[in-house]
């Protein structure tokens, strides 16, 4: 978009939700806006499941979490359940049960949408480092 002359802003959602998306957009990236939830990983109650990924050499980012969390709510539904039977564990998520997750308390409807939703708005910057990368508006 930028090679071509255009100095529009653009706007992605969760699917840009990566460093890489600087890596192989340069610096045409800087100034995009991005759609996500609050950056899970400065989450209280993720710092210790965070220091342990980095442990590791991974740097937990966009959707690792989140996936965390789903293993820890399927869990904690077939525990409800006290069956693996994908219908049981869908209709104890679906109870409105409040999940203990990496990403703090989670609750779902009786149509499967989460109860608190959490959206905000990024800007991908250049930082002191050079790096362009995501932050919170």
């Amino acid at each position: 978009m930028r090679d071509q002359g255009l100095t529009t802003v653009a706007m992605g959602a969760d699917g840009i939700t990566s460093d890489e998306y600087a890596v192989i957009g340069g610096p045409g990236t800087e100034g995009t806006l991005m759609t996500f939830p609050p950056d899970p990983r400065k989450r209280p109650v993720a710092a210790e499941v965070v220091k342990r990924f980095e442990a590791k050499g991974i740097n937990p980012e966009a959707y690792t979490l989140y996936s965390y969390a789903a293993v820890q709510i399927m869990k904690q539904a077939a525990e409800q359940a006290k069956s693996l039977d994908p219908k049981k564990v869908a209709a104890a998520m679906h109870s409105g049960m409040t999940f203990k997750t990496v990403l703090g308390d989670m609750s779902y409807d009786k149509k499967g949408d989460r109860t608190n939703l959490d959206y905000t708005v990024y800007t991908w910057k250049k930082g002191t480092d050079g790096k362009i990368s995501y932050v919170e508006n």
